[in-house]
């Protein structure tokens, strides 16, 4: 069994859907195998039919359009990046050499790529009794998603809405630092609350900075973050 294996639960009966769901169209240049491209297709479909079972079973009292925007959030780019860090997914995809070396292993696009082909993978696998409870396994709890509009990594939301609580706060976010080279920068951002610094978070785009910095301030609140 594989390292990534354990950290899934799951060990695969055909090692090689899952060598492809971890294959970067970057890395299959000239090598004649197949990318996780179609796998991410029907991964996203298995998590969007598993997620909208979860919601619809489990938040009984919502109408229809809550139910919309809090499963848009629990299977959207952002929190598939969130997913797909908790089992370091980056560290065991196959990346090109040019990806690789403009940080392709972080980037947030690869890695909620990657996770949808992982599901895939397991699905095709196992069946969906197996790759059910892998989604759920990141799934934040319904006393979370019900609570409101914060989504897994939206950590400015979930900012806001606790500002929110005394209409006279502000908040607001300022990139203060940026270095490295234009294809691989590190940006630092500040959130201010009044004017005043509660929060710092760095990130290879001005929005990751943001919701590291948000992440920071959230923490310091006393709040629960993933």
């Amino acid at each position: 069994m594989t390292e990534l294996e354990e950290k899934i639960g799951y060990e695969f009966k055909d090692p090689a859907i899952l060598d492809q769901a971890l294959t970067h169209s970057s890395y299959t240049n000239g090598k004649g195998i197949p990318s996780n491209e179609r796998l991410e297709f029907l991964g996203d479909s298995v998590l969007g039919i598993v997620a909208a079972e979860y919601l619809f079973q489990n938040l009984t009292d919502l109408p229809e359009g809550r139910l919309t925007k809090i499963r848009a959030g629990v299977v959207c780019e952002n929190a598939l990046y969130e997913y797909a860090k908790k089992i370091d997914l980056g560290k065991y995809i196959y990346l090109g050499k040019g990806e690789e070396s403009t940080g392709g292993r972080e980037r947030r696009s690869i890695l909620a790529d990657a996770f949808e082909a992982l599901i895939a993978a397991i699905y095709l696998d196992g069946g969906m009794e197996h790759a059910k409870p892998f989604i759920l396994s990141f799934i934040p709890p319904v006393q979370k998603l019900s609570g409101g509009s914060y989504m897994p990594g939206d950590y400015k939301t979930l900012l806001q809405e606790i500002i929110q609580q005394n209409p006279e706060e502000r908040i607001i976010y300022k990139i203060t630092d940026e270095i490295g080279q234009a294809h691989d920068k590190v940006f630092t951002a500040e959130v201010l609350l009044n004017g005043q610094p509660i929060g710092v978070g760095k990130g290879k785009s001005k929005k990751e900075a943001e919701q590291h910095a948000a992440k920071e301030a959230v923490s310091l609140m006393g709040y629960e973050t993933d």
